[in-house]
């Protein structure tokens, strides 16, 4: 997963997912696997008029970033998807983090060494 946007207002992994898709991580990065009805009962609660229908959208989504992939498992009530998570959240932070200072090296090589320097001394 590469993000193309860091949002510099919100926090933790809302800075580069929307925020329902950040939520289902970090209840991924929990459980490891679910099916998207699992998923959808641990959220609606929090989101009441949210359908179960978007749940499996944005974990499809999930899928082609490349966070999580699925596997179909056949059961007394027919087919179903499970989902796995593909890396873990700290995985996941580092990719972020070197995708950014990446482009920080890019793009503003003096001042990044300038600010990096000057946090290492402190």
């Amino acid at each position: 997963m590469e993000p193309n946007e860091f949002k510099l207002t919100e926090e933790g992994i809302k800075a580069v997912l929307p925020p329902l898709e950040a939520e289902i991580m970090e209840y991924m990065w929990k459980v490891k696997e679910a099916t998207a009805g699992e998923v959808y009962e641990h959220m609606k609660a929090e989101h009441p008029d949210m359908r179960r229908s978007t749940v499996s959208i944005l974990m499809n989504r999930l899928c082609e970033r490349g966070l999580l992939s699925r596997s179909v498992d056949h059961g007394r009530g027919g087919m179903r998807y499970v989902y796995h998570v593909t890396t873990t959240k700290q995985e996941f932070e580092e990719r972020v983090v070197q995708r950014i200072l990446t482009a920080l090296m890019s793009n503003f090589r003096e001042a990044t060494y300038a600010y990096l320097s000057q946090i290492k001394k402190d």
